[in-house]
């Protein structure tokens, strides 16, 4: 197997995870709350991270220069505590597919934060474009049918709730690409997730429900985790526009996942959400390629 023949191998694999994670987290609500199941979560992720930068012989570079730290921090706070809960939250309100398909919507608040906040990226027609697509593919999304499309029912609030949290992982991924580019992928996801597991560890103590409540919220911690390091594994081998392509059969595996483990439908005005979805990330990544 050649470099970019496993890059291309690591990416779809980590599409698969994140198409399992909110599938995993739902099976664990059956016996659990998000609280709980976000706790053991961030628990695993982090000992998912600590095995594989031990396996890959880079634990010396767990000792970060402490100008990293309010980075770090913050992608723990608004990534994981802040956003990852209150995905975790969604889950309980709105299918997997809807989900999977707004969280996707995250290159578009990428771009925009970096055009009208950093004022350092600069947007082309590919980007107009993509953009557009994708908002569209929202709407259609969370709307479902033609008649909630014509009266602008605009989706449930579980479906907002996706969108805040996926701009605020957007609002980590612009962070992450400014102040951590020197850091090891697996030492970014050890400090990220170790700081949001105190934070939850300590307040599932205080209300007495730390405990792990069965073996699906274990396995969403590993699938987030092995998932992170394999995308980005993925990334240096292979080019960020093929990476952006590999990640659009994520929504894909989310709608036979939710279909065929959680008896979850997809309807018709949600399937040509998912290509124009497919259709606006190839045009965003159209940017990596000229």
């Amino acid at each position: 197997m050649n470099t970019k023949q496993a890059g291309i191998l690591f990416v779809l694999l980590a599409s698969v995870m994140w198409a399992v994670e909110p599938v995993f987290a739902k099976l664990s609500y059956q016996n659990s709350d998000f609280l709980q199941t976000s706790g053991v979560r961030a628990v695993f992720v982090t000992l998912t991270a600590l095995v594989y930068v031990v396996l890959s012989k880079r634990r010396e570079k767990l000792r970060v220069n402490k100008k990293v730290l309010p980075s770090l921090i913050y992608l723990a706070v608004v990534g994981t505590v802040f956003a990852d809960l209150l995905y975790f939250f969604a889950l309980t309100k709105v299918p997997v597919v809807n989900a999977v398909l707004i969280g996707h919507m995250q290159p578009v608040f990428v771009i925009l934060i970096g055009f009208f906040i950093l004022k350092t990226d600069k947007l082309t027609a590919f980007d107009y474009i993509g953009i557009a697509f994708m908002i569209t593919s929202g709407l259609l999304v969370t709307t479902k049918t033609l008649e909630n499309l014509s009266t602008l029912r605009l989706g449930t609030s579980g479906d907002l709730m996706v969108l805040v949290a996926t701009i605020a992982w957007a609002t980590t991924t612009v962070t992450a690409r400014r102040y951590l580019k020197g850091l090891d992928a697996g030492i970014i996801t050890f400090y990220r997730f170790m700081f949001a597991s105190i934070v939850l560890i300590i307040y599932l103590t205080l209300t007495s429900n730390l405990a792990v409540a069965n073996y699906y919220q274990m396995l969403v911690g590993v699938v987030v985790g092995v998932g992170t390091i394999l995308y980005y594994e993925g990334l240096k081998r292979i080019k960020a526009a093929q990476v952006s392509a590999m990640e659009l059969t994520a929504p894909f595996f989310a709608a036979l996942f939710g279909f065929f483990i959680l008896g979850e439908k997809v309807t018709f005005l949600q399937l040509i959400g998912i290509s124009l979805l497919l259709m606006g990330i190839y045009c965003l990544s159209r940017k990596e390629e000229l």
